[in-house]
Parts: structure tokens; sequence; C-alpha cells
């Protein structure tokens, strides 16, 4: 047993973990014998209470993308009605076409 080859615990080189391996919330590995609960069709915790913290998480996080979007389309809106004003008080004034000629 002189060899000097390190063991790196697992049998192959080129192995890649499988999504199933471990909770997608606390990193906890899931244990065959145990029941996994999924959420999104590919994501796997290992509790309902991981899944039930990660679909909190989610929904805090399309609430907030949706306040954006209603506060960007809001000043979109604003911007839009003020341009329109502008051009509504130009359509106002009378605006002379030709040549100056300075002397």
């Amino acid at each position: 047993m002189g060899s000097s080859a390190y063991y790196s615990g697992c049998e192959y080189d080129d192995y890649e973990p499988h999504f199933l391996d471990c909770c997608s919330l606390c990193r906890r590995t899931l244990s065959q014998n145990n029941d996994i609960f999924m959420y999104r069709g590919d994501t796997p915790f290992c509790s309902q209470d991981c899944r039930q913290e990660q679909i909190e998480i989610d929904e805090a996080s399309e609430k907030k993308m949706k306040q954006l979007s209603s506060s960007s389309k809001r000043s979109t809106t604003a911007r839009q009605t003020t341009s329109e004003s502008a051009k509504e008080f130009d359509a106002g004034k009378s605006v002379r076409n030709g040549t100056v000629a300075v002397a």
C-alpha cells in the first residue's frame, strides 16, 4: 500500500451532483428514505417548512417587482402627460417661418 493516491470520497472523478442531492434552501442532504418536497417543478426541499419559506420569499420578490413595474409605468405616464400638455401649450403659439437677414 505504498500508493500516494488521494481519495476524494467519490468513485467517479467526473461526478456532478444531481439536483435532488440537497435541499434548495438549507442545503441539507436529501436522503432516499425521506420525503422530498418539490416546488415549481424542479426545486427540491427537505421539509414543508423550507418549501414554505421559499414560497414566501418568491411571493415577496414578485410583489416587489410588481410595485417597481407599476411605479415605472406611473412615471412614464406622468412624463407623457407633461409632454402632451407642453405640446398643447406650444400649439397656441404662432411661429413665423422664413429667412432672416441681419445687416
